[in-house]
């Protein structure tokens, strides 16, 4: 998946930001991922839903107990009713809303859990792909607001606007807090009505036939 950066001015400026947070963050991580939950949420606007991407990764020192908090009968194996209960509590304390709404509505649409000897390892991730309806939004500027408070005090957070895949959607620019539990996505909504071009073109397409056969009648004279 391909996400934006946070301002859309000055792509070569964009670019050496993006590659000394790179390093800087790969430096912050490596220093302190062992002991904590890296979770990376990925956010996407389309014209009518939220899909929200959430990654969580525990660190090799705190695997165990991590998976401890899943495996609920001990048995160490995570079986489809304890991934299904995790992904429900992580969403408990997941919110996201549009403009001034309500909280939306999340719906899990898929999950990824590795084995409990992978997780082990401080590697592997958990992925939860959420999905959430839009209230019908009229066109013009928009702003989605993002929070995570899952394991709030173990964690390093990262959140990051993906790039809609609607053309009707354009994000316009990212706002985060100081530890990344919190994003706001400004986004544009274009309304789906034809452009002028797509109205003539369509025009042309249908007079073309009987225009045509005119000229076909002429030439048969």
């Amino acid at each position: 998946m391909t996400t934006v950066p946070g301002s859309l001015a000055g792509r070569g400026a964009v670019v050496g930001l993006i590659a000394m947070l790179g390093v800087a963050m790969g430096a912050s991580l490596s220093a302190h991922r062992r002991d904590e939950l890296l979770q990376a949420a990925r956010v996407g606007v389309e014209p009518d839903r939220v899909r929200l991407e959430l990654s969580l990764t525990p660190g090799i020192e705190i695997a165990e107990a991590f998976i401890e908090e899943i495996d609920a009968d001990g048995d160490l194996r995570l079986s489809a009713a304890e991934q299904q209960a995790y992904a429900e509590r992580v969403l408990g304390l997941v919110a996201l809303r549009v403009d001034d709404s309500v909280a939306l509505h999340l719906l899990v649409a898929g999950a990824s859990f590795p084995g409990a000897a992978d997780l082990r390892s401080g590697e592997a991730a958990i992925t939860l792909e959420v999905e959430a309806a839009l209230p019908s939004l009229s066109p013009g500027a928009h702003r989605l607001f993002f929070r995570n408070d899952n394991a709030a005090t173990d964690s390093i957070f990262l959140a990051n606007a993906l790039v809609p895949e609607s053309d009707r959607v354009g994000v316009t620019g990212q706002e985060r807090d100081f530890d990344q539990r919190q994003l706001t996505v400004a986004f544009e909504l274009r309304d789906g009505q034809p452009s002028r071009f797509n109205w003539a073109w369509l025009g042309f397409v249908c007079v073309l036939p009987a225009g045509f056969a005119r000229a076909l009648r002429w030439l048969a004279r």
